[in-house]
């Protein structure tokens, strides 16, 4: 075997390893009559793996929008809601709408920037804080 061949096993090491999937047997007595009872250990890992969280951008409109970004949040997504776009009541409405949302599933409302907010189910921490640090103060801030 040349050293080109013993380099390329070493670092791949194809067919080296065969993985079986064997299943436990531990045999138990009972109390009452002795009888044997059959478990097993053996755990899916398809079955370990958790759900992908998903965060979901919306840029509403208008007031009507607002039920689709309160779904997301009760179907257990974050929501991040950019009200840039939307003239100032009716932003007030789809705040005051979502918190209320947020409230019923137990989550939170969090405001990322001067019109942009973050709303998470009860699923979903979030660590840190976002300072106020921005100068301008616009029309939306004045009503919040």
């Amino acid at each position: 075997m040349s050293i080109k061949n013993k380099i390329k096993t070493f670092f791949t090491m194809d067919d080296e390893y065969e993985y079986i999937e064997e299943e436990q047997e531990i045999e138990q007595h009972d109390a009452s009559g002795g009888q044997k009872r059959r478990s097993e250990n053996v755990v899916s890992l398809t079955s370990m793996q958790q759900p992908t969280s998903k965060v979901v951008l919306c840029e509403p409109r208008n007031y009507d929008e607002a039920q689709e970004i309160a779904d997301n949040v009760v179907n257990r997504r974050a929501v991040v809601i950019n009200l840039q776009r939307v003239d100032h009541n009716q932003a007030k409405r789809i705040v005051d709408f979502l918190s209320g949302t947020v409230y019923a599933v137990k989550g939170d409302i969090q405001k990322l920037g001067s019109q942009t907010f973050l709303c998470t189910p009860d699923n979903v921490d979030v660590s840190g804080s976002i300072t106020e640090s921005y100068v301008e103060e616009d029309e939306f801030e004045k009503g919040w």
